[in-house]
């Protein structure tokens, strides 16, 4: 009897969590085509279920996101620990990881916006990622400082939002095929020294 009724909770469980990673699979699938815009009523009709179904899941467009992004997570911590590991010049491992924060932030066509949002709104289920991304980044730029690579008056929340303004306007109608690089460049001139400057471009 016991048995039984393990094997009854056991399959709902199951069943929830199958849900949860098909609604995921859609909406991967649909912010990709439409951006983060697009309508959850559309991914839910899309993922054969009510709107109701994927709002028990995810109540709001950030949660979606959120764990949406959950893997991507994953890929960028791992992309630190390698920086970390590998890289001993302290101004070359900042800059890589504004790249890596940067590929991340265009996971999805319109994604900046919610993430700087997220910084002002603690309720927010991006906000947690948000900030453990600005103390990562402020852990990198301490140390690009303390080498004299960094302008001492730069902070690691400003770096994060100009990764953002970066990655938001990499994708704008205006830009084109060197936008990203370019603006890359911008970015590491607002952070670097005169010094670290002249030797990124001699």
């Amino acid at each position: 009897m016991a048995g039984s009724t393990n094997d009854g909770e056991r399959k709902p469980r199951t069943d929830k969590q199958r849900n949860r990673a098909h609604i995921l699979d859609v909406a991967e699938q649909y912010f990709s085509e439409h951006g983060i815009t697009g309508s959850l009523d559309a991914i839910a009709k899309r993922a054969g279920i009510g709107p109701g179904t994927l709002y028990r899941h995810f109540p709001t467009r950030e949660a979606l996101l959120a764990a949406l992004l959950q893997a991507r997570d994953d890929e960028l911590e791992a992309r630190r620990k390698a920086i970390q590991e590998q890289e001993s010049d302290s101004a070359a491992a900042l800059a890589q990881w504004l790249t890596a924060m940067g590929q991340w932030a265009t996971a999805f066509d319109g994604l900046p916006e919610p993430l700087r949002a997220a910084l002002v709104e603690d309720k927010s289920p991006l906000a947690l990622t948000c900030q453990g991304f600005i103390t990562t980044t402020d852990a990198f730029l301490r140390a690009a400082q303390r080498d004299g690579r960094a302008r001492p008056e730069v902070r690691g929340r400003e770096l994060f939002l100009g990764v953002l303004a970066a990655s938001w306007a990499a994708s704008a109608a205006m830009a084109d095929e060197s936008s990203p690089s370019a603006l890359h460049h911008l970015l590491q001139a607002g952070w670097a020294t005169p010094a670290e400057r002249a030797e990124h471009l001699s």
